[in-house]
């Protein structure tokens, strides 16, 4: 039994190491158009090489000396039949070299296959792409179990056939060799370090831009809370400050009067309060995370924030303009239908700053509010006679907050004077075919 678990453990290793060796470790490399032209540049330097070396040795006989007093003579391939066999020989193995980076196991095998072809006494033509092979399936191939296997298979078979005599390099190339890899290793050296500088100057601009991005989400959030801040504020002030006006002139001739302008002071400032507490939920939902999620769950709903106004509460809205002694007509046209709450809240801030304009700029005068339901679009005009000049000139910063609000549906606001008199806003907002 435990023999039986052995061998099934081993098999199961087996072909872990089988399926692991057809999948890849990492991503395969990506070349550059200059990293391409430099393997055709070796390939092609490597078979001319090799190519011109064949065809001059062709023929010849080779007599070395293995030992003191001991010569063996080796014929290299002679004839038509020869001189084609180390031609192809050379240019397969060069030749492959082209596509070292891309496919380097491939070469591996087939520079392999040269190598073994090749008789020992011209050696030369294929070792030299032998161990650019090696190299390159040892940097480059994305297939690492396969290349760690494929690599010693290789260089055992090389080294143990029939073709274990070595070439032997002349005295006059010894310091090309030596100083060839060390160029080499100069060049990659200082490669490497410009790719470093390359990659941490573009880090460092990531970074910037990020930091640059973040400020201007920061910005734009200001703007965004100190319109929602202005919309609040301004209209239910303004209603509270007119009411309050008017219950203390009254207080003495009409208690009952100034009783019921007052209830509306305070109704007007229940509104702020409920709208101002919505705008700080929506600031503080985020920061707090999971633990005002927790709290919430436990306290039902008292941690969720009330609802944004919506064209649904118009009514109130002009209801509470009225209170102030604003005579205000509400009409609706169209097929009223469910909205974006983006939209809604742009109708709804519309018609509230263009009748906290009317409250503040022109008194004694009377104001309309039309909506109307369009099948592509969402008309809302706001309208007013004309009155007594009130408060000094706003900053106009209502206004601007409108067009940025409106903006964000390709929506456009319109405003100026009327003809007849008085001052008109109107809002389009495109929308959806319903």
């Amino acid at each position: 039994m435990e023999a039986r678990t052995t061998s099934e453990r081993l098999r199961e290793a087996a072909r872990r190491t089988v399926r692991d060796a057809r999948l890849p470790s990492g991503p395969a490399l990506r070349l550059t158009r200059r990293a391409w032209q430099f393997d055709v540049l070796v390939a092609l330097v490597l078979g001319i090489a090799t190519v011109y070396y064949g065809i001059d040795n062709a023929g010849n006989v080779v007599v070395r000396e293995i030992a003191p007093g001991v010569e063996i003579v080796i014929p290299r391939p002679a004839g038509p039949g020869g001189l084609a066999l180390m031609v192809t020989l050379a240019s397969v193995a060069s030749g492959a070299l082209a596509l070292r980076r891309r496919f380097p196991l491939a070469v591996l095998c087939v520079v392999t296959a040269a190598t073994l072809a090749t008789p020992q006494s011209v050696m030369r033509l294929t070792f030299y792409a032998f161990i650019i092979a090696v190299y390159s399936a040892a940097v480059y191939s994305p297939y690492r179990v396969a290349a760690l296997a494929a690599l010693p298979v290789s260089v055992v078979l090389v080294g143990t056939s029939g073709n274990a005599v070595t070439p032997i390099v002349p005295n006059e190339y010894i310091a090309l060799l030596i100083l060839v890899p060390m160029a080499v290793a100069a060049v990659g050296l200082r490669t490497w370090k410009l790719r470093t500088d390359e990659g941490r100057a573009r880090l460092s601009l990531l970074e910037r831009e990020q930091a640059e991005a973040l400020r201007r989400a920061v910005e734009h959030e200001r703007a965004r809370i100190a319109r929602e801040l202005h919309d609040v504020v301004t209209h239910n002030v303004s209603v509270m400050i007119i009411q309050a006006g008017a219950a203390r002139k009254i207080m003495k001739i009409s208690p009952e009067e100034a009783g019921e302008a007052l209830l509306a002071v305070e109704a007007g400032g229940r509104s702020a309060m409920a709208e101002l507490r919505h705008v700080m939920g929506l600031l503080t939902m985020a920061d707090e995370g999971e633990g005002r999620d927790e709290g919430a769950h436990l306290a039902g709903t008292a941690a969720v924030p009330a609802p944004q106004p919506g064209l649904d509460q118009l009514e109130a809205l002009v209801g509470r303009v009225r209170d102030t002694g604003l005579p205000v007509g509400l009409t609706v046209t169209g097929s009223p239908r469910p909205l974006p709450p983006g939209v809604e809240l742009a109708a709804y801030r519309v018609v509230q700053e263009a009748l906290t304009n009317t409250v503040k700029h022109a008194s004694g005068s009377a104001a309309a509010v039309t909506v109307e339901y369009g099948p592509e679009r969402l008309r809302v005009e706001v309208t007013d006679t004309g009155g007594h000049p009130g408060a000094g000139p706003g900053s106009g910063r209502g206004l601007i907050g409108l067009r940025e609000r409106l903006a964000v549906y390709d929506g456009i606001l319109t405003t100026g004077r009327r003809l007849t008199g008085g001052y008109r806003v109107e809002a389009l907002i495109p929308l959806e075919a319903p």
